[in-house]
């Protein structure tokens, strides 16, 4: 089966932290949700796998169209492609647009999960990021969708901010597990480039956190939400039992997806993969480019190394002599000798994986196994 991602990449407001594509001229959203229509018509033949699993709004904010707009474009996808049997329909969400009227709205639709981009429960930190929210307003949010019946939420929380572990990242986790949601997406913060917090960074006003701080504050999230009954099923996500983000997951699998929109990535499944390289404002007007990358066996056996063991699941040895041949088997053994005598990997089942608490050290990891 395929995945279907939608992306929106529309804000009110441009977070300090934030390096995903995106645009606040929102004169062109319109237009933009018109041309997506064209877009789906355009690579109705992308997929080879006609079957829809999940579909999946991203962004940018895409509780900034309406839910009859989504749904539009859900309804489009239905008459391309075999969205009989989904399992999962995913918004992304700022909490200042979950009105009762939205989320009224949002309930007419095939929309059946909602991913809140909170980050922190600190109006502090919240003020520091430029979100256009508070901790009220994320509390209100959450509680509003559960009342309507959006049992399957995930959360966005940040950590690894500097002046804000401690108590303040225990609080917000604490927060989070008081409000029973089923998901959440806990992401240490990275400094990108042309961002407001690489020039504060730059100036002094602001410093990135040191390992051991990002050690601990691992362990933290690790701690509080495994206690209270999440699952560490990848390196920045939890979950309560049976609500893995099917859509995300897939993706950490290999499965096909097709992007829709300015900037969203889709993969055949096999070894292309591809990019919507038009703006915001050139798709709106219908100009839709793309650039194309074709994986070798060496980039694909990385690329698989890579998002398996940031899975709790890890590499399957059977799946890698399979399709890479018993030599690059052998090899990555070899090379995992030294992690498995150190206990940051473990072999169990034909598997190779990291035990979620170490999940930090990952890319150490990943990097030393690459062909």
């Amino acid at each position: 089966m395929s995945l279907l991602y939608i992306h929106i990449p529309y804000c009110k407001r441009i977070c300090s932290y934030c390096d995903f594509y995106r645009t606040a001229a929102l004169r062109s959203l319109p237009a933009t949700l018109d041309t997506m229509h064209r877009e789906m018509h355009r690579r109705r033949d992308y997929l080879a796998d006609k079957r829809i699993r999940t579909v999946y709004f991203g962004g940018g904010t895409p509780s900034l169209a309406a839910p009859e707009a989504l749904q539009r474009l859900i309804d489009t996808a239905d008459t391309l492609w075999d969205c009989g049997h989904l399992e999962e329909v995913t918004v992304e969400a700022n909490p200042d647009d979950i009105t009762r009227d939205y989320v009224a709205a949002l309930r007419r639709t095939a929309v059946d999960r909602v991913s809140l981009g909170i980050q922190s429960f600190d109006d502090r930190v919240l003020r520091l990021m430029n979100r256009r929210h508070t901790a009220a307003e994320a509390t209100d949010a959450v509680k509003r969708l559960q009342d309507a019946g959006y049992e399957n939420m995930s959360i966005d929380l940040i950590f690894g901010i500097d002046g804000f572990g401690g108590r303040v990242l225990d609080e917000s986790l604490q927060r989070a597990a008081e409000l029973s949601v089923a998901h959440v997406s806990a992401y240490h913060l990275t400094i990108e480039p042309r961002t407001l917090f690489a020039r504060r960074v730059e100036e002094g006003k602001m410093h990135e956190v040191g390992e051991d701080v990002s050690e601990r504050e691992f362990g933290r999230v690790h701690d509080i939400l495994t206690d209270a009954g999440y699952e560490h099923y990848e390196v920045s996500n939890y979950a309560m039992p049976g609500h893995r983000a099917r859509h995300n997951s897939a993706y950490w699998t290999g499965e096909a997806y097709l992007g829709i929109g300015p900037g969203a990535h889709s993969f055949d499944g096999d070894r292309e993969r591809c990019r919507c390289s038009s703006t915001a404002e050139e798709y709106s007007r219908g100009e839709i480019g793309f650039e194309t990358e074709t994986l070798s066996p060496g980039q694909q056996f990385d690329e698989y190394v890579m998002v398996s063991l940031r899975c709790a699941e890890g590499i399957d040895m059977a799946y890698v002599e399979s399709r890479f041949g018993s030599q690059h088997a052998a090899k990555m053994l070899a090379a995992a000798d030294r992690w498995l005598e150190s206990g940051d990997l473990i072999a169990d089942g034909g598997r190779l994986r990291i035990p979620p608490e170490r999940f930090l050290i990952s890319d150490a990891v990943i990097e030393s196994l690459f062909e």
